[in-house]
């Protein structure tokens, strides 16, 4: 399991994210990215989300 706190990469954002795997997360955090932050994944994104991944 992974999980990841978008206020680690987006100031003030309380969304915590869970999934099984890098690929579950990372997906998750691509459909809030767009739809709440307005924002499209790109690679520079991606690898913030990664560096901040935790194990759960």
């Amino acid at each position: 399991m992974k999980t990841f706190r978008c206020g680690d990469v987006v100031p003030g954002c309380l969304r915590e994210f869970v999934g099984r795997d890098r690929e579950d997360v990372l997906a998750q955090v691509g459909e809030h990215a767009r739809r709440d932050h307005g924002l499209q994944p790109d690679e520079d994104l991606v690898r913030a989300v990664e560096e901040r991944l935790r194990d759960a």
